[in-house]
């Protein structure tokens, strides 16, 4: 059946700010993460497949696509580490949610903001299961676009007060303190991953570049930890030593994407791996020892943004910060597309 309506809402940066401000940072990835973990309960009702992935010297561009049957989803993402030398954002992206039924779209939005949210919902929900409980202490290495994110999504899903901050820009450092002063969050700078890491609980690394790095060592890591490795998300770039990856108990989103981006690919391709839906569903334990290494290769998958496009689909009808956006032809006669040309022309 034709929907009634072809003008599909599209959410601009300007509007996701004022959707963001407006519910609040903290209740916005609280509310996500609640709705990546209801997707993940019907986990085996998606189309599931690794992100189509364009890769050149300088970064890649990615296409995210996922369906539940009922809706449709993607979300288009670029990564290129070397775009803050030119002064531009390192990550952009967009997405679209369309009905299956008809294949029309019902939202068009920004991106590069809301995956930052949903990025640091996902981390801390997994944390939430994996971390040791009652962790306070969190070390976020890698102080960029993403780490205020991170930092609020750890206090509010987690009840993390205390963060350690360390990049290796020590004005990276001073910015993510700057933008968090008054967050209610205890904040050191360091100058070192190892002064980062004293009494931490949690590990966040969210490094940006592109080469197999190593900002943690294996002596780094003591017992009891919850590893959140972020910015290990594709071929060649990774952030663990592999000995880390050794000692851990890894659980991952989606195996076949994560063998090809995260930090097990230096593993071999059978290194067993507990995929995480499972523990949200109950199938499999997540941390089971106080003394356990619990490691998180996130690189993001396709599930966790429709839940973010649903969960901004859903927010617009209470807070209709959206533009009308006419991008659906619509013939009065299906079959005449050419002929509404026609009358466009005849109407000057």
């Amino acid at each position: 059946m034709k929907p009634s309506l072809n003008i599909v809402p599209f959410v601009s940066v300007d509007n996701m700010m004022r959707l963001v401000l407006q519910i609040g940072p903290e209740q916005v990835m609280r509310d996500i993460a609640g709705y990546i973990e209801a997707d993940f309960r019907r986990w085996e009702n998606f189309d599931k497949t690794p992100r189509v992935a364009s890769h050149s010297e300088v970064g890649v561009i990615e296409l995210m696509p996922t369906s539940d049957g009922e809706m449709y989803g993607f979300k288009y993402v670029n990564g290129h580490p070397s775009n803050t030398k030119a002064g531009l954002q390192t990550v952009t992206a967009f997405g679209l949610l369309a009905e299956v039924e008809t294949g029309y779209p019902v939202l068009l939005t920004e991106m590069t903001i809301l995956t930052a949210l949903r990025t640091a919902a996902m981390s801390a929900l997994a944390a939430k299961h994996l971390a040791p409980k009652g962790a306070k202490t969190m070390a976020m290495i890698g102080n960029g676009a993403q780490s205020e994110f991170q930092a609020l999504a750890f206090k509010a899903i987690c009840g993390i007060t205390h963060v350690r901050l360390y990049d290796i820009d020590p004005e990276a450092t001073a910015k993510c303190a700057r933008n968090l002063a008054g967050s209610g969050l205890t904040l050191t700078s360091c100058t070192s991953s190892e002064q980062a890491m004293e009494g931490a609980e949690i590990v966040t690394t969210c490094t940006a570049d592109k080469q197999y790095a190593t900002i943690l060592t294996d002596n780094m890591v003591g017992s009891g930890i919850h590893i959140n490795a972020v910015g290990g998300d594709c071929p060649g770039k990774t952030e663990l030593h592999r000995d880390i990856l050794l000692r851990s108990q890894i659980f991952v989103e989606y195996p076949p994407q994560t063998r090809i981006e995260g930090e097990i690919q230096q593993l071999a391709p059978d290194h067993p791996v507990t995929e995480f839906w499972q523990v949200i569903t109950g199938q499999v334990p997540g941390r089971t020892d106080a003394r356990q290494i619990t490691l998180f290769d996130s690189v993001g998958f396709a599930i966790e943004d429709f839940s973010a496009l649903r969960y901004v689909h859903d927010q617009l009808k209470a807070h209709p910060y959206s533009e009308p956006l006419d991008m659906i032809a619509d013939p009065d006669d299906p079959r005449d597309l050419y002929g509404m040309l026609l009358r466009a022309k005849a109407k000057g």
